[in-house]
């Protein structure tokens, strides 16, 4: 059996992005929920969660179909009605983000985004960035409600 220091040494030698398979699954940076039943939203994450294929494959995001587990935000208050309007997403503390916030948190994380992020997110704009988010995020609900998508 080998001694401690031997063990302790070894252990520190495993890569750190590299996982032992009893080790648990870190949960996520950040947990997105969205609309799969809306062809432009499945498309809008399709295209981020590939960009971000490292830190999904690393357990850093994880992006969730809310239309199969229609409760996941209830203790938050949202519904799947609300997740079918505005994207919505939970970061490591458990707090919740919902629309131009979640987008600005997905920025944040995906490689050669973060100037995005730092100009969407500025105090400055956050407001006319909320803002935009919000009418196109209503447009979009009406339309996916008109075209019979839910």
């Amino acid at each position: 059996m080998p001694t401690l220091a031997y063990r302790k040494t070894f252990a520190s030698r495993r890569s750190p992005g590299k996982r032992q398979s009893n080790e648990p699954m870190p949960s996520p940076r950040l947990t997105v929920w969205y609309n799969t039943r809306c062809p432009v939203c499945d498309a809008g994450i399709d295209h981020q969660r590939n960009k971000l294929l490292a830190a999904v494959k690393a357990g850093a995001i994880a992006f969730r179909d809310i239309n199969l587990e229609p409760d996941a935000l209830a203790r938050h208050g949202a519904s799947l009605e609300d997740v079918r309007r505005r994207l919505h997403a939970t970061d490591e503390t458990g707090q919740l983000l919902v629309g131009a916030d979640v987008a600005i948190a997905v920025w944040r994380l995906t490689p050669g985004e973060a100037w995005l992020a730092a100009l969407a997110g500025h105090p400055l704009t956050r407001p006319v960035t909320r803002f935009v988010y919000d009418r196109f995020a209503d447009a979009l609900y009406a339309w996916n409600r008109r075209k019979g998508h839910w």
